[in-house]
């Protein structure tokens, strides 16, 4: 939605009281347009956004809208020899079959037991209909699975965990997932406080680039660009001073974020910062407008379109507008 979160502290996790993510509002709006289907419709690869496994970044996860609406999150490394995404393969010995026998099994039984009717509860058998969907659907599986792809086209994106996430997404988006976030792993290692600019000549940077120049030029080639909005951002900025370390620290004041594809008119430079980017001199830009162009590209008016708050509210997907003369 663009808003700030309620609590300024990096050490929390996701809650139900949460405003929904970008990606759970695309995926309820897409279900919600009878998007169906053993495909999740919002995923994250390799791992969510956190700068540590024990506090998840919000800002991800379904929030108020519920369980249903959480993105499937990989948490694996796509570029492992012995990749397996969890829970999609089934148990070698167990077909298909036996799976679903199981599942009719467990209905029956549910069936003749006095009804649990707690969040818990409907959690819970969220969570099975989602487990069963992924052990039983081909798609899903043929999806995920990267061996599929020639030698040279992994070598193209970068034999890297940031590589084979973005060859991971173009694959999620040719089956069918109406969103995909691929996230650089914990958000710590861009923590470029310190030596900034050697990190971000000789590690950083490099893989980054070689997956973001590989994804478009493999979607443009399948003739899936103007169909797939890409965007392409961080979370907030860096200091235009350099510091004591030779680092630079967080700054939300003044960043840039990069679009392509899905309509949108390219070649172009929205606004401008000041001399040392330390602020905006024009056109400043906020998260919530970058949320209701990517919205207003899909084809849903931000402020028209509401979703339910917890306590009952209507709210709007984004309050923020479209950028003029990007769509």
């Amino acid at each position: 939605m663009g808003r700030p979160y309620p609590i300024d502290s990096t050490l929390i996790n996701p809650g139900r009281t949460d405003l929904p993510s970008l990606g759970t509002l695309v995926g309820w709006l897409a279900q919600r347009d009878h998007f169906s289907g053993a495909m999740p419709p919002y995923v994250i690869t390799p791992a969510p956004h956190c700068d540590s496994t024990r506090y998840i970044t919000p800002g991800q996860y379904g929030g108020c809208l519920g369980a249903k609406h959480d993105p499937f999150v990989l948490n694996g490394d796509p570029n492992a020899a012995d990749f397996k995404v969890q829970d999609v393969t089934p148990v070698e010995g167990l077909p298909v079959r036996r799976i679903e026998a199981r599942r009719s099994l467990l209905r029956q039984m549910e069936g003749s037991s006095p009804l649990i009717d707690t969040s818990s509860s409907r959690e819970m058998e969220i969570y099975q209909a989602k487990a069963l969907s992924l052990l039983t659907s081909g798609t899903m599986q043929k999806a995920f699975n990267l061996s599929l792809e020639p030698d040279k086209v992994r070598e193209r994106y970068g034999r890297h965990k940031w590589g084979q996430s973005h060859l991971l997404a173009r694959r999620l988006v040719e089956a069918g997932v109406p969103f995909v976030t691929t996230v650089n792993g914990e958000s710590i290692i861009w923590d470029t406080h310190l030596d900034n600019f050697n990190r971000m000549k000789n590690s950083l940077v490099p893989p980054m680039e070689q997956a973001f120049s590989a994804l478009l030029d493999d979607l443009s080639e399948r003739g899936l660009l103007e169909t797939t909005l890409v965007l392409w951002m961080g979370d907030f900025g860096r200091t235009p001073r350099i510091n004591k370390d030779a680092g630079r620290d967080h700054w939300p004041s003044c960043y840039s974020a990069v679009l392509a594809g899905g309509g949108v008119r390219g070649g172009q430079v929205i606004g401008e910062s000041d001399a040392i980017g330390g602020y905006p001199a024009s056109y400043p830009v906020t998260p919530a407008d970058i949320h209701a162009t990517v919205l207003t590209a899909l084809g849903y008016d931000p402020h028209q379109n509401t979703f339910t708050t917890g306590d009952g509210r209507p709210m709007p997907l984004s309050e923020g507008h479209a950028i003029k003369g990007l769509l």
